[in-house]
């Protein structure tokens, strides 16, 4: 299992905690795999992007009409966290259905 997220997050850390034996890649530092990154947009679309985050509140109109993507390969702390990959399938966020799917109480 792989988590992607933020190492001073502290949803990711309750995550990691919870999880136990997970390999953490932090966004900032070590990026997503591009792969990755494409089955995560097909799969929760523009919902990866994290709308209330203070780098979105600071980008201009212009830097958020650009396609999620480029956006998110530029600005890797704008996804929503964790992205938890298990066996090919992706969780997104740290909500009771990821939870439940987990098998994390």
């Amino acid at each position: 299992m792989r988590l992607f997220g933020l190492k001073n997050c502290d949803t990711c850390r309750k995550a990691l905690k919870s999880l136990g034996e997970v390999e953490f890649f932090d966004v900032r530092s070590d990026g997503v795999p591009e792969y990755v990154m494409s089955c995560a947009f097909e799969t929760f679309g523009d919902a990866l992007v994290n709308t209330r985050s203070t780098t979105w509140r600071g980008l201009n109109e212009s830097e958020r009409s650009r396609p999620s993507l480029e956006l998110l390969a530029e600005h890797p702390a704008l996804m929503k966290r964790p992205l938890i990959e298990r066996d090919g399938e992706l969780f997104l966020g740290w909500t009771p259905d990821t939870r439940s799917a987990l098998g994390v109480a």
